[in-house]
C-alpha cells in the first residue's frame, strides 16, 4: 500500500479513524520534513539566548529552575511515566501515535523530523508500544507521552523530551472513536423514529418544511429533512390530530445532538491539525502559551452527552407510547394470547435501565477541578475524562434505541402492516430488513436476543449510511 504523507493539514476526524482502521503505512512530506528541521533550528537558537521551558529550565512548579543537566530529559520522560495501570486499546494507541506524528508536522515543537520518523517506523511496523490511562486530565497526555518517549530510545534526547510530552494525542484519538461513533449513532435514529411513527400512525405535519423554516435550526432542519424523505407518500392516515412529544418534537430534540456532534467533529478536526505546543516555535522566536489546555474539546463532548441524554429520553417516551393501547390501538404490551400475558412489558424497564447509564454518562466532566503542583497549574478540562463517558454513553444509548427499535417492529406485526403497505414511502425498506431480522414470534418470552439483533441492525444501518452529519459540519 502506497504511505500516505502526513503535513499537519487536512486531516478530519473521520480521515485519521479511516487510516488507522485500515494500518495505512504514512511518511512524512518533503515540505514538513523541512518545516520541523527550521523549526529545531529556531528553538536551539533562542535557548541559546534566553530560558525555554522543558528545555533549558524544569516543569511545573519547577519551571523557574535552570539546567543544562544532559540527563534532564531521560529523568523527566522516566518521572511523567507514572500512569495508571490500565492499557489504552491498541486502536486508540495507533491512533494516537498518528495525531501526534500530525500535529508534529505542523512544525510548532522544535523537534527534529527524526522524532516523527522513528514513531512513524512504531506505525508502520505495527510496533505499538503499551502506553497506560491515568495522569492526564485535560492538560496534556503526559504519562502515556512519556511512556512513548521512552519507548523511542535514542532518538529522544534531552532537550526534545517535554516538547514531545505537548500534546493531548491519546485523548484526542479516543474523541476520534467517539465523534465518528455518536455521528453514525445519531444518523441511526431518524430510521427507529421513522418505525415508531409508522407503528403510532403519526401525523407527518410536523415535518413540513414551513414549520422549520419558520424556526430554521441548523440541526433540526436536517432532520426534519431526513424524516421527509423517509416518510413522504407514506399512506397511512394518521391516528390524532396531535401526537405526543415523542413524534411530535423529535426534529426539535435530535437536531441539538447533529449541532453539537458538528461543533465535536469541528473541535477535533482543528486540534489534530495544530501546532498546539508549549512552547511554541514561530517564526524566529519561542512563545510560552496555553495551547495544552482541552477546554474545547471538553465542553464540546460535555454538550454532545446532554443533547444525547435528551435523544435517549424521548425514546423512552415513545416506547411508553408504543406499550399503551391508548396510542397504538393494539393489546396492552403489544402482548398476544391469554389476557394478562406481559408481552414486551420488560422491554420499558431495560430501557430506563440503560437510560439511567446515559444520564449518569452525561453528568459534564468540565465541572471538575484541581490544583496541581504547588499552585503552578491551577486548572484542568478533564477531557480525557469527557471522552470516556462518551463512550459510556453511546454504549447506553444503543440499548435505548434497541429496544425503540424492538418494541416498534413488534407493534407493526400486531398491526399486520408489511412494507407494500408502507410503499412508496422511503421507510418501507428498513421495515423490511428489521422483519427479516427480528423473530416473529410473539409468545411471551425473553426478548434478549430481540434486543441483542437490534443492537446488530442499527451498527448495520450505520455502516449502510452514506453521510455522516456531524462530518459534513467539520
Amino acid at each position: 500500500m502506497e504511505p500516505i504523507e502526513i503535513s499537519g493539514t487536512g486531516l478530519t476526524p473521520l480521515d485519521a479513524v479511516s487510516l488507522g482502521q485500515r494500518r495505512t503505512p504514512v511518511r512524512l512530506s518533503d515540505e514538513t520534513r523541512k518545516r520541523m528541521q527550521e523549526s529545531a533550528q529556531v528553538v536551539a537558537e533562542v535557548a541559546a539566548r534566553r530560558p525555554v521551558y522543558g528545555r533549558t529550565t524544569g516543569v511545573g512548579a519547577n519551571r523557574d529552575m535552570l539546567t543544562s543537566d544532559p540527563e534532564h530529559g531521560t529523568r523527566l520522560l522516566a518521572s511523567h511515566s507514572t500512569t495508571g495501570t490500565t492499557s489504552y486499546p491498541q486502536d486508540v494507541v495507533r491512533l494516537g501515535l498518528l495525531i501526534r506524528v500530525n500535529q508534529l508536522a505542523a512544525g510548532g515543537s522544535g523537534l527534529e523530523p527524526a522524532v516523527a520518523d522513528a514513531i512513524i517506523g512504531l506505525l508502520n511496523d505495527d510496533n505499538l508500544p503499551d502506553l497506560h490511562r491515568g495522569g492526564a486530565i485535560g492538560t496534556g497526555d503526559l504519562g502515556p507521552l512519556a511512556e512513548l518517549g521512552l519507548a523511542l530510545g535514542d532518538v529522544i534526547e534531552g532537550t526534545s523530551a517535554l516538547p514531545l510530552l505537548s500534546s493531548n494525542a491519546l485523548t484526542l484519538a479516543e474523541c476520534c472513536l467517539a465523534y465518528v461513533d455518536a455521528s453514525t449513532l445519531i444518523n441511526v435514529v431518524p430510521l427507529v423514529g421513522a418505525l415508531t411513527h409508522v407503528a403510532l400512525r403519526g401525523n407527518a405535519e410536523v415535518y413540513d418544511v414551513r414549520v422549520h423554516e419558520a424556526r430554521p435550526q441548523p440541526g433540526q432542519l436536517r432532520v426534519a429533512r431526513r424524516m421527509r424523505e423517509l416518510l413522504d407518500d407514506l399512506p397511512l392516515k394518521p391516528a390524532r390530530v396531535q401526537d405526543p412529544f415523542g413524534l411530535r418534537a423529535f426534529a426539535q430534540v435530535l437536531g441539538p445532538a447533529v449541532d453539537h456532534s458538528d461543533a465535536l467533529g469541528n473541535s477535533i478536526r482543528i486540534d489534530i491539525n495544530a501546532a498546539a505546543e508549549n512552547p511554541l516555535v514561530a517564526g524566529d522566536t519561542v512563545l510560552h502559551n496555553g495551547n495544552w489546555h482541552a477546554m474545547p474539546i471538553a465542553l464540546a463532548l460535555d454538550s454532545l452527552r446532554l443533547s444525547l441524554h435528551s435523544v435517549a429520553t424521548l425514546s423512552t417516551t415513545r416506547v411508553a407510547n408504543l406499550v399503551d393501547p391508548d396510542y397504538t390501538g393494539l393489546s396492552r404490551f403489544l402482548a398476544s394470547g391469554a389476557e394478562t400475558s406481559s408481552g414486551v412489558m420488560m422491554i420499558e424497564y431495560v430501557a430506563h435501565d440503560a437510560l439511567a447509564a446515559v444520564r449518569s454518562s452525561a453528568q459534564p466532566a468540565t465541572l471538575g477541578t484541581a490544583t496541581l503542583s504547588r499552585g503552578a497549574e491551577l486548572h484542568a478540562s478533564f477531557a480525557p475524562q469527557a471522552a470516556a463517558l462518551t463512550k459510556q454513553l453511546l454504549d447506553a444509548l444503543r440499548e435505548v434505541l434497541a429496544s425503540e427499535l424492538v418494541t416498534a417492529v413488534r407493534a407493526i406485526r400486531l398491526a399486520g402492516l408489511t412494507p407494500v403497505d408502507l410503499a412508496p414511502a422511503a421507510v418501507a425498506p428498513w421495515l423490511a430488513d428489521a422483519l427479516a431480522a427480528l423473530p416473529d414470534d410473539l409468545a411471551d418470552r425473553s426478548l434478549r436476543e430481540d434486543l441483542e439483533i437490534a443492537r446488530g441492525l442499527l451498527t448495520q444501518w450505520g455502516d449502510r449510511q452514506v453521510e455522516h452529519p456531524a462530518e459534513s459540519g467539520s
